[in-house]
């Protein structure tokens, strides 16, 4: 077994220190980002082992140049089957890494300045199926009360589409973040890059809610507990996004029976979408709605509701009716020829 040149030492550390130390300290950085990281390198070394035949004796900074990137990415849509979106998010993912690596390596700064002139592929929006105030109405008025899991998926689905709020935030939700006996009820959310939103609830949504607490959560129940949390393993462990797609789909048929207009492969987004859509309808400014939906950039939002050209006109009227009113360290000691252990990233399968 051929030893580790220098080089590849190098870079295997600084894969290690990237992936344990700089992206956990960025702010903006989620864990949902950390595992985007993870994953992107992984899979670029994966490709590198049985592509091109690089180990930890060959490994070199070449290995990440432009050419090797773009052929990378070929191979992610032709023997991965990646779509174009998800190409894109792994390039990017490789380019906050070469940027990184960069700043602290002048020598390879050149890296990240030629991954900059890989041109992104051509997406294909998917455009968001809307749902009228009807469907939802119709959605909310399936689920069996007379059952635990019936009256849990009916807060459930009240807690998203009142707030908008994304699937995640609204599972990672704990029993600290729900205050109901105030002047003004609202829920704390915990957005992307730890953003924090505050979303205020309407009457029936508070009765709803209070109902739900009092069913499902003692006065013991710890204030870390989850509020939509887990049957099986208790209120310390939230409710997976997989349990919640397969309840939305069951009561998408029974509603569908009511209004055509629910879809009947319905996914907790479109309830996002919904409300968004509705705040719209309803004549609430723009930037209200950007800022409700977490969202940075007020093109974000016009792009996500996936509005006309007449609606974005008239989104934008509002505006001026407002104004006139742990990777282990495995780089260190290479016990074979193992390139993805030998990084310290995840093997990942063909």
């Amino acid at each position: 077994m051929r030893k580790a040149n220098n080089e590849a030492v190098l870079l295997a550390r600084h894969i290690h220190l990237f992936l344990s130390h700089y992206v956990p300290s960025q702010q903006s950085c989620s864990p949902h980002t950390l595992r985007s990281y993870q994953y992107a390198l992984s899979l670029f070394v994966g490709f590198l082992e049985t592509e091109k035949g690089i180990n930890s004796a060959n490994l070199e900074s070449e290995c990440f140049n432009q050419l090797m990137i773009e052929e990378w990415l070929v191979w992610l849509m032709d023997k991965r089957g990646s779509s174009p979106a998800t190409c894109n998010n792994r390039l990017a993912s490789m380019r906050t890494f070469l940027k990184y690596l960069g700043s602290r390596e002048i020598s390879m700064l050149y890296l990240y300045e030629a991954s900059t002139r890989i041109k992104r592929k051509r997406e294909l929006r998917k455009q968001v199926k809307g749902m009228s105030k009807d469907a939802v109405k119709a959605l909310l008025s399936v689920p069996n009360m007379s059952t635990i899991a019936g009256r849990r998926d009916l807060v459930l689905m009240i807690a998203i589409y009142s707030t908008a709020a994304r699937i995640n935030e609204i599972l990672s939700l704990k029993v600290k973040h729900v205050f109901l006996d105030v002047a003004k009820p609202y829920i704390t959310i915990i957005g992307k890059g730890n953003k924090i939103r505050t979303m205020y609830l309407l009457p029936k949504a508070v009765a709803h809610f209070k109902r739900y607490l009092a069913e499902f959560h003692s006065e013991k129940d710890s204030t870390e507990a989850y509020v939509f949390y887990s049957r099986n393993n208790g209120p310390d462990s939230k409710l997976s996004q997989t349990a919640v797609s397969k309840r939305l789909k069951i009561h998408a048929q029974k509603a569908h029976i009511i209004c055509e207009g629910v879809p009947l492969g319905l996914h907790a987004h479109q309830l996002r979408h919904a409300k968004a859509s509705h705040w719209l309808e309803d004549g609430m400014n723009i930037i209200q709605i950007s800022f409700l939906l977490g969202h940075e950039q007020l093109q974000t939002t016009m792009v996500y509701m996936d509005i006309t050209l007449e609606q974005e006109i008239k989104a934008l009227a509002t505006l001026e009716d407002e104004n006139e009113s742990s990777v282990s360290k495995k780089w260190k000691v290479a016990k074979n020829n193992n390139l993805a252990d030998f990084c310290g990233v995840y093997k990942i399968s063909k």
